[in-house]
């Protein structure tokens, strides 16, 4: 198949990977998305394949390859039904292990990156509190310098990976009285004295593991800063773009995935001597969906190729997770219409997607803070650009 992104290694890449997720991954789903629990054995599996390297420099383990190998990733995790496998993946890989691929020193690369990519250690992203939500700039967890350490103190909500999880990329404030300017990022492992997780029961994403965790007067090592005291903010808004270009492709893939699916029941389908995929209502209902998740994915795959070369996408990447979330909604809402009763079943894919699509307009920024980011670049011409 032609492709003016990629490229016959990109295809190739693809099938291995599908391959590997139907022999590694799918047997052991159900019993994930059950328990809550994704077993450890997984990750390292994904580490030996070099999986979480992808776009690792290859002086950290990785294999410095080009972001349309991570589409695909991205892609192929969201056609295997679980929302929550899939974010646990995602969380790690391009929340936490971007932060220390673009912000960590070589001491923290070589004490936390290398192992991330190795499936040996597992990542994720402390941002959000209880009372905070999208509010960055209002977040009251506080990391005070106490000699050549830091004392953190506070809470952090809805972290991916933060139950079973080896370390936390954690925001928190070193000078509360400067505002956003007063934020900064530490790598904090979890097992450190002072840390508490509480599992949250979710709606979808079961397989996931999703956290409210406790910092009571944790004690991290200086040495554990990301760049320098104040910086954390900007470090921040620059990982936002690559979240919420995450998400805009995940949902097209997870909108394309249920379409495949309700296609092929369709065509199965029987009433009254003839399959339903040839009721002009359905038929047309049908292509009305697969063009509006068409048109999401070629400009999700725009927004790739700009971000590869460099270019600043947070517009574009808002957009991208704002007009692709809202469409999977949809997509995956009149797919499971057209199984009828089995839909509703769940025995059959569509409930768990419903409940799994979800969170897209929720996540990574709601969609009604996303509508405001945008209206502040494009109008008010707002950039949020990191100062150097």
């Amino acid at each position: 198949m032609q492709s003016m992104y990629f490229t016959e290694e990109h295809h190739l890449f693809r099938e291995s990977f599908r391959n590997f997720l139907q022999k590694e991954v799918v047997p052991h789903i159900e019993k994930w998305e059950a328990s809550g629990t994704i077993e450890r054995f997984i990750w390292e599996k994904f580490g030996e394949m070099g999986y979480f390297g992808l776009a690792t420099a290859e002086t950290d383990g990785g294999m410095g390859l080009d972001l349309f190998y991570t589409a695909i990733l991205l892609e192929e995790l969201q056609k295997i039904n679980s929302g929550g496998f899939a974010a646990a993946i995602w969380a790690h890989v391009y929340l936490a292990m971007t932060h220390l691929s673009k912000n960590g020193n070589d001491f923290q690369r070589k004490a936390y990156l290398t192992p991330s990519v190795k499936g040996e250690k597992i990542g994720c992203l402390g941002v959000t509190e209880p009372f905070g939500g999208s509010d960055v700039a209002g977040m009251r967890t506080t990391a005070i310098k106490k000699g050549d350490t830091y004392i953190i103190n506070g809470s952090k909500t809805f972290i991916t990976n933060g139950v079973y999880g080896d370390y936390i990329i954690l925001a928190a404030k070193t000078d509360p009285s400067a505002g956003n300017k007063g934020i900064s990022i530490f790598i904090v492992d979890l097992n450190s004295q002072g840390v508490s997780s509480s599992k949250l029961n979710k709606l979808g994403w079961r397989a996931s593991d999703t956290a409210e965790l406790a910092f009571d007067n944790v004690i991290v090592p200086a040495v554990n800063l990301m760049g320098s005291e104040g910086k954390g903010f900007g470090f921040i808004m620059e990982a936002f773009a690559m979240e919420r270009l995450i998400m805009g492709v995940n949902a097209h893939a997870r909108a394309e995935y249920a379409l495949e699916y309700a296609l092929q029941y369709m065509s199965e389908r029987e009433t009254f001597g003839k399959t339903i995929n040839q009721y002009q209502a359905l038929r047309h209902r049908f292509v009305d969906l697969h063009a509006d998740m068409d048109m999401c994915k070629q400009y999700n795959y725009s927004v790739v190729y700009k971000m590869d070369k460099g270019e600043y996408v947070v517009r574009e990447a808002s957009i991208a997770k704002l007009k692709s979330t809202a469409m999977a909604d949809k997509v995956v809402y009149e797919c499971l219409q057209f199984l009828g009763g089995y839909g509703y079943i769940e025995d059959y894919p569509m409930a768990r997607l419903l409940r799994d699509s979800r969170l897209g307009p929720i996540g990574g920024g709601t969609s009604e803070i996303l509508r405001e980011i945008i209206a502040k670049i494009i109008i008010d011409k707002k950039e949020y650009r990191v100062s150097k």
